[in-house]
């Protein structure tokens, strides 16, 4: 948690399968043959057709080199077959990593996987944590640019895989509010909505879980820029995350974690109580 600004780094491969070093290897590899060749990572970049950045990024092993790359390079840099030779290793890597989280969700899926306490404001859609396998394909579904079958069923086979984390004990504490906008949206049709609302209302009474509504009619809203989540992990000091459009952010600086703590405290005060949230739900679906 020292260095934020290398946690922050959404890009880097992921630590914990061992793919990192592997990238790491071929991006000095990579690095070696370019300036054996008297290549500039702008000349290597043209040729290879992709940008100077990209390979600045592989060279630091912060992304991973694509099968086809590593097949042009290796004519363009005269590696004589040796980055060729990597092709098995770096797909089979690549594959592995695919299966899992997107790269960059992993550093806060780790943290979220280890958390003591977690506190989740939303108003935009259900948090992951709480939707069903049909609310969360059909958000996949939904994706642009579009996703392929099997990145859709992976991604929604790793976010219910997620949800194990309210079944050991002792369990972490979770919060979640959510804003009233949020469950008005009939997201995948009437049957996925309230096969939703019925999964909130179940998790809402777990003993180690809290729901609040963020009703409408309220007057004042001090977080409409979007969704955020608090994590502390065991041991650890509170961070925050932010993601918009994939774009995330991991947020160890204590004065901004500060910030959005004060913040989620305010909307807390002012959103229904666990019981009216949960009463709110019942409603929607005509059981009071």
């Amino acid at each position: 948690m020292a260095n934020a600004e290398r946690e922050e780094r959404p890009e880097r491969p992921a630590e914990s399968d061992g793919t990192a070093h592997l990238f790491r290897a071929l991006g000095r590899q990579i690095k070696v043959l370019r300036e054996r060749a008297g290549l500039s990572q702008r000349q290597l970049g043209l040729a290879a057709h992709c940008g100077e950045d990209l390979i600045s990024a592989m060279e630091r092993g912060v992304r991973t080199p694509q099968v086809d790359f590593l097949d042009r390079a290796d004519d363009l840099l005269g590696a004589g077959g040796v980055l060729r030779a990597a092709i098995p290793d770096a797909q089979e890597a690549l594959n592995k990593a695919r299966t899992r989280h997107p790269e960059w969700y992993r550093s806060y899926a780790k943290l979220e996987a280890e958390a003591a306490q977690l506190y989740v404001y939303n108003n935009q859609s259900v948090p992951g944590l709480l939707q069903t396998e049909a609310y969360a394909r059909a958000l996949f579904t939904q994706w642009r640019p579009l996703l392929s079958e099997d990145t859709i069923e992976k991604r929604v086979a790793d976010r219910l895989d997620r949800q194990a984390i309210f079944a050991p004990w002792p369990s972490p504490t979770f919060h979640f509010i959510l804003d009233e906008s949020v469950l008005m949206r009939p997201i995948g049709g009437r049957d996925v909505h309230r096969e939703q609302l019925r999964k909130l209302l179940h998790i809402g009474r777990l003993r180690t879980v809290e729901i609040q509504l963020m009703p409408l009619d309220r007057m004042e809203q001090p977080s409409l820029d979007g969704p955020f989540t608090l994590v502390t992990p065991k041991g650890q000091q509170q961070v925050a995350y932010l993601e918009i459009h994939t774009y995330p952010r991991l947020i160890t600086a204590m004065e901004e974690v500060r910030v959005l703590a004060v913040r989620y405290g305010i909307i807390q005060s002012a959103a229904l109580t666990p019981q009216e949230s949960l009463t709110l739900i019942e409603k929607m679906l005509g059981e009071r």
